[in-house]
């Protein structure tokens, strides 16, 4: 399929020329009269996840690919509009069903992540359209590529806009070493790859980011690690606020479609916050997010709050030992959530950044209203 999908989109451009590249950074083709710009990559990752029940002592586990993405981006006509494109093939991220973002009666496959167009139609100013990642939370602005642990923490899980489909406007200055970062949404709130009428209202998203020290090297504050092992101290403040009208689904862009009894759709007014930071320097990274989430008195909402920091070292043989803390609490017995607490201890080690890399983690989790549960995890990771 891999073949097929960029046999398809490379075959037309019979008049390109490949661009020279090393590992990790695609396959580059351009227009000989330069009207046109395409990278081609593909990623995968292959894991194993166990997990050991504290109260039965069952056993189970899996092998499987949880991600299998393929990528395009570049310019078309000029190089201020810029395109992306990602896919995902893999099972898990194709399934159809109400919790992977499309209504189960809508008999449409969950492949497309990401189609967008990005204007830039002045110094400093973009205008997006498409479907993408909301400005929300930088855990989930990160991508699944390019994390510190084998997969992203509960807070990201339960609370994270994800992507939507819309338009956005990003913007980006600088007051002497401090940087300034802006970015508003308008979207459908329902999320990705919607087939049927927008059931509730739309959604708003704005975000603040504050760089006082200036820029990271090699945009570092949108991945894990410190692999450019900062030369001096850097920090990165992110703030955002969302309003979901009328969400029909139980974390907004995410989840179930909520209704009683009887099959009728309910809805409520989600407001969600989110507060993060991003530490390093020589090596060390720390980073944190606190996440809530508020909505109308109905059940079945994904409300609360949510609190995860990690850290974590890069030695200079490439192997970064880290560490993670997680809190879940819900807001009201009427919330989908449940109170979790995880502790997660992980060991990377980086072969070409995180183009190649191999991770695993152990993590013991505290459930409220279950069994709680130690889970040991095994990754492997492939980007070209």
């Amino acid at each position: 399929m891999v073949v097929t999908l960029g046999f398809l989109f490379i075959s037309p451009i019979s008049n390109a020329q490949i661009t020279q590249n090393t590992f990790g950074k695609g396959i580059k083709l351009k227009a000989e009269d330069g009207s046109f710009e395409m990278k081609f990559g593909f990623r995968f990752q292959t894991l194993y996840a166990g997990e050991l029940n504290l109260e039965t002592y069952d056993y189970s586990d899996q092998f499987l690919i949880r991600r299998s993405r393929i990528k395009f981006d570049g310019f078309a006509f000029s190089p201020k509009l810029v395109y992306k494109i990602e896919l995902s093939i893999s099972n898990r991220g194709t399934r159809n069903s109400s919790s992977g973002g499309i209504p189960q009666n809508s008999g449409t496959a969950n492949i497309i992540l990401d189609a967008a167009l990005k204007y830039k139609f002045a110094d400093n100013w973009e205008l997006w359209l498409g479907q993408t990642k909301l400005p929300g939370n930088r855990e989930r602005l990160i991508s699944s590529q390019k994390l510190q642990l084998v997969d992203r923490s509960l807070v990201n899980s339960r609370f994270t806009l994800d992507r939507d489909i819309g338009i956005q406007l990003h913007h980006k200055n600088s007051i002497g070493n401090m940087v300034l970062k802006q970015a508003l949404a308008i979207s459908i709130g329902e999320g990705r790859n919607m087939t049927s009428d927008n059931p509730g209202g739309y959604d708003y998203t704005g975000r603040l980011e504050l760089l006082p020290f200036g820029e990271f090297a090699n945009k570092g504050d949108y991945f894990g690690a410190d692999l450019e092992r900062e030369e001096s101290p850097k920090l990165a403040v992110g703030f955002s606020a969302d309003f979901n009208d009328n969400a029909v689904r139980q974390r907004g862009q995410l989840g179930g479609f909520v209704t009683d009894g009887s099959g009728n759709q309910l809805k409520s007014d989600l407001t969600t916050f989110f507060l993060d930071a991003m530490f390093k320097y020589n090596g060390l990274s720390v980073s944190s997010e606190f996440a809530s989430k508020s909505g109308s008195p109905v059940n079945g909402f994904g409300t609360g709050s949510g609190f995860v920091a990690q850290a974590g070292y890069v030695l200079k043989n490439n192997f970064e030992p880290s560490i993670r803390f997680t809190k879940i609490e819900p807001d009201n017995l009427r919330s989908e959530l449940s109170e979790e607490t995880e502790y997660t201890f992980g060991l990377s080690k980086y072969i070409v950044d995180h183009n190649l890399k191999v991770q695993t983690d152990f993590s013991y989790t505290d459930f409220s209203d279950s069994d709680n549960e130690f889970r040991y995890r095994f990754q492997v990771e492939l980007a070209f």
